[in-house]
């Protein structure tokens, strides 16, 4: 992949590195590209609630629609929902525009192929091949005429038909339950609440008043404190966060207690395992999942793969296989009987499901397993492939990795959506991995790394 598309899309400051001409211009080549006699391209677009996410609507619309596609606008939606209509509708392909997790000054572009999963990297190849190529007069690609135009459709029935179909996947009422919900201030602020509240729970909320500039701004999944106490001063039974576009969800028990992915990934596991679901007895896993999940999948006899860190890579793996779970510890989990792509909202109702079946609180699911303790940092770099290369930190590293031997690990990574190198040390004993990913941090600030500087 290069220098626009990473794992989760086109990703940038928003006017920035990525700007509404990158946006008129993906809209251009798409419409063309999906051109074929006189098929008429039809192209789902969804937005999260960044105040810049209309100004690139509107630009990939106009480009969409002078190549001669038509552009279904879903409007304020979740992620997992544009790819949920792009494959039940026979779109040619969906575009969604969200940074996800990211504040509101970044955005970002995530294309979906017509099967709702993320685009090959082949035709994102030949995307940023057009993007370099300098265009002024915008004659590169024909221009629709007359009739050929493409139209802007409202397309808000799609998104209504997603939110029914996550509500007939309940097999359960939620009458009597107290649940609460942080929509992080993005896609699903309005959706979550609809459905949750359709099937009897009474939903109590946070995060849910949307201005454009305050998506994710403490709080969602990436600031899970805030649901923490929120669950806890309103004595509710469980509560779920969401990021961004809502494609990932991370929950709190009733006591307080953080579930991350590794949790809802055994918990599900364990409960698919039981019904026959789990195809393979196998469940999917990144290299960031905590030993402490591989332990508890062992004491249940169910196995796991590991993939690199994305859930494009997870989803990769489960459609190459055909295991039908898998996900990440930050809380993208890929439900295959249901969906093409990590979604919270579906997420959520999955783990309300095995809390009514098993009647039992989400504090009892969990009790079996016991997390190894983890420190991570995210450093800021300009140069994350050289950041990695310093012979220091190279060095710094395998020590650490011989000073932990058997009793942990050392994974540093480039992170494929911001500007950062993620460093995570994970241990046996708490002081042990805390004295590790310091004595590596030292380094770092010795050497000059952080924010770019030296390397």
């Amino acid at each position: 992949m290069s220098h626009y598309f990473g794992t989760d899309g086109f990703r940038g400051e928003a006017g920035g590195t990525l700007t509404a001409y990158h946006a008129y211009r993906i809209g251009r080549f798409l419409g063309h590209y999906y051109q074929a006699g006189a098929h008429r391209p039809r192209i789902t677009v969804g937005k999260d609630t960044r105040r810049s996410s209309y100004m690139l609507e509107y630009a990939l619309a106009a480009g969409l629609t002078a190549s001669g596609a038509d552009a279904y606008m879903l409007h304020v939606t979740t992620t997992p929902s544009v790819s949920f209509v792009t494959r039940k509708d026979d779109m040619d392909c969906g575009v969604m525009i969200s940074a996800s997790h990211n504040p509101f000054f970044d955005n970002g572009i995530k294309l979906v192929n017509r099967l709702g999963e993320k685009m090959d990297g082949a035709l994102l190849d030949a995307i940023e091949e057009y993007l370099d190529t300098s265009d002024p007069h915008d004659s590169l690609l024909p221009h629709a005429t007359g009739q050929g135009i493409g139209q802007v459709i409202d397309y808000s029935a799609g998104r209504n038909r997603y939110v029914a179909y996550l509500i007939s996947l309940a097999r359960n009422s939620y009458k009597g339950l107290r649940l609460g919900l942080d929509c992080a201030n993005g896609s699903a602020w309005m959706i979550a609440e609809s459905v949750f509240a359709a099937l009897g729970a009474k939903v109590f909320g946070i995060g849910t008043s949307p201005d454009g500039l305050n998506i994710n701004a403490a709080v969602g999944s990436t600031h899970i404190d805030r649901l923490v106490s929120f669950v806890q001063s309103n004595h509710l039974d469980v509560g779920f966060a969401f990021d961004g576009d809502a494609d990932r969800c991370l929950a709190v028990d009733e006591q307080g207690n953080v579930l991350t992915g590794d949790h809802i990934l055994y918990i599900l596991a364990c409960e698919w395992q039981r019904r026959g679901m789990l195809t393979g007895n196998t469940v999917v896993t990144t290299v960031m999942s905590n030993m402490g999940l591989y332990r508890a999948l062992e004491d249940k006899s169910i196995s796991h793969i590991q993939t690199a860190v994305g859930d494009k890579y997870v989803y990769e793996a489960m459609a190459k296989t055909g295991y039908s779970l898998g996900g990440e510890q930050s809380g993208h989990i890929i439900l295959h009987p249901y969906a093409s792509t990590g979604d919270g909202i579906l997420t959520a109702i999955s783990l309300m499901e095995v809390m009514m079946e098993r009647k039992l609180p989400l504090s009892r699911l969990s009790s079996d397993m016991r997390l190894y303790p983890q420190e991570h940092r995210n450093i800021k770099t300009k140069n994350k492939a050289a950041f990695i290369a310093n012979p220091a930190l190279q060095c710094a590293l395998e020590t650490a990795r011989n000073t932990l031997g058997e009793r942990g690990r050392v994974l540093m990574r480039q992170s494929g959506t911001e500007p950062v190198v993620r460093l995570m040390v994970e241990a046996t004993d708490a002081a042990l991995c805390r004295q590790t990913i310091e004595d590596v941090m030292q380094v770092v600030q010795a050497q000059g790394l952080q924010d770019g500087i030296g390397g």
